[in-house]
């Protein structure tokens, strides 16, 4: 089998301003920070991100990389709205479409089926189509005649994802308790890049977890990268919890100028490597300890 071992740099080399870019996870879990970060640190500017936003979409908002943002929310669940997204909306510095979150995951399997739309109920009677006018109707063509809302393709360039095994053919394997819809974005996508807690051989990606927990087939996986704590500070379970004391810090930021350019610098600038970042947490979780023994 081919070897799809890659580095967040390379992967960094492949993306282009003005792409449309599928980010994995929900909310404030199991998000791909590490490449994440990567695009944070670089050039890159008028993306499109589509996801079931957290820490993601907000970083990058906050950062001015990005032109629309496709959400079914951006939260980060222990703090329910994002608040760096929120002020970008708040501001309009960004467009947005926003969807249930049911019409969202139709989008995506429209894409992965490469179907122009799918028709569903979801958003029938709801405010997502008056703020969305760009979606359409449809009539069912059979007896019942039902009108349907027609779900537009979430095409994407590029997707990116995190799990918590991965072999270096680019299969992955999840061992917490939802898959999320991390193989849809991998299959409405032209490019499909996977960062893993852990690389592990192909004959032993069963001995943590049944056949059922290898949702990501490597037909749809360009490049596979090990970067331990990738998902840091979401949560990856059963590898680690949310880092709540860290993602706090990173919230308060949304609300103070100078503790922002400190964070930013501490967190994303300086450190230019996914190893670099995991010294620097660290580094943060002794501060913590220390402040709360004194």
């Amino acid at each position: 089998m081919l070897d799809k071992r890659t580095t967040e740099e390379r992967v960094l080399g492949e993306l282009e301003d003005g792409m449309s870019i599928g980010i994995g996870g929900w909310g404030s879990r199991r998000k791909p920070m590490s490449l994440v970060r990567a695009i944070a640190r670089s050039s890159l500017r008028d993306l499109t991100i589509v996801s079931y936003g957290g820490p993601d979409v907000g970083l990058l908002c906050k950062l001015g990389k990005v032109r629309k943002v496709i959400y079914g929310f951006v939260s980060l669940d222990s703090i329910p709205l994002e608040p760096h997204f929120r002020m970008a909306r708040q501001q309009a510095s960004v467009e947005v479409m926003e969807l249930d979150e049911g019409m969202f995951q139709w989008g995506l399997y429209a894409a992965a089926l490469r179907l122009p739309f799918l028709p569903t109920r979801a958003g029938l009677g709801s405010d997502v189509l008056k703020y969305n006018p760009s979606l359409k109707l449809v009539k069912s063509p059979y007896a019942d005649g039902e009108e349907l809302v027609a779900m537009p393709a979430l095409n994407l360039d590029v997707a990116l994802i995190h799990m918590n095994r991965g072999d270096a053919a680019g299969n992955g394997q999840f061992l917490g308790p939802d898959p999320f819809f991390d193989d849809l974005f991998c299959m409405a996508a032209r490019r499909r890049f996977m960062s893993v807690e852990r690389l592990v051989p192909t004959e032993d990606l069963l001995k943590e977890g049944s056949v059922h927990t290898l949702k990501i087939s490597r037909m749809h996986v360009d490049g596979v990268i090990e970067a331990p704590g990738g998902a840091h500070f979401t949560e990856c379970p059963p590898d680690y919890a949310r880092d709540e004391a860290f993602q706090r810090a990173y919230a308060t930021t949304a609300q103070d100028p100078e503790a922002w350019e400190a964070f930013k610098r501490r967190f994303i600038d300086e450190p230019t490597t996914h190893s670099a970042y995991v010294a620097a947490v660290d580094a943060f979780r002794k501060e913590t300890a220390d402040k709360g023994k004194a």
